[in-house]
């Protein structure tokens, strides 16, 4: 079942933080609860993902770009991932998802998230999101130019733009 009242508790608090640039790097503090387990009981790698969608709501939230776009009546997508898994997490067992945009291209804009423990990453991901309207996926030039995010947004890294051109080859 999707974790409705934490991320109405994101949502809460993430309205209570700092404001912040929208490639500012956000961090929250989570814990492995029982509805995040597998049978192993260990966090399981599909809630890994949902997780994550946490950190780009705090990202949305406390920069005013969630603000925004519900202004502008669009709404907001994945359109891809790349995760990797490096370690297990257990059951209540503590740590911190740090979220941050790190660039975009002509169509998308792209998360790295990580999923840390005692400093130790123990997943991270690349998420390619977008602005969507009624007529489909918005250009983030669009995006840039009508919400005045002209500075906000990096170029993406030559690492991320590797996995785009990787992707564009993986069989439909």
């Amino acid at each position: 079942m999707y974790p409705y009242l934490r991320v109405i508790k994101v949502f809460a608090s993430s309205k209570r933080k700092s404001n912040h640039k929208l490639a500012d790097i956000s961090i929250l503090k989570m814990i492995v609860m029982p509805g995040d387990i597998d049978v192993f009981l260990e966090l399981n790698n599909g809630r890994f993902l949902t997780l994550m969608d946490f950190g780009r709501f705090d990202v949305a939230i406390r920069s005013g770009f969630l603000t925004q776009v519900r202004n502008k009546k669009w709404g907001l997508t994945v359109a891809g991932a790349s995760v990797r898994f490096r370690y297990r997490l257990r059951l209540f067992q503590k740590f911190e998802l740090h979220s941050q945009v790190i660039g975009h291209d002509e169509k998308w804009i792209y998360f790295h998230q990580k999923i840390v423990r005692k400093g130790r990453i123990h997943a991270s991901a690349l998420i390619r999101t977008g602005v969507t309207s009624s007529k489909g996926i918005i250009k983030v030039e669009e995006v840039i130019r009508i919400l005045g995010l002209s500075s906000d947004i990096p170029p993406l890294p030559q690492w991320a733009k590797a996995w785009v051109e990787a992707d564009e080859i993986h069989p439909k």
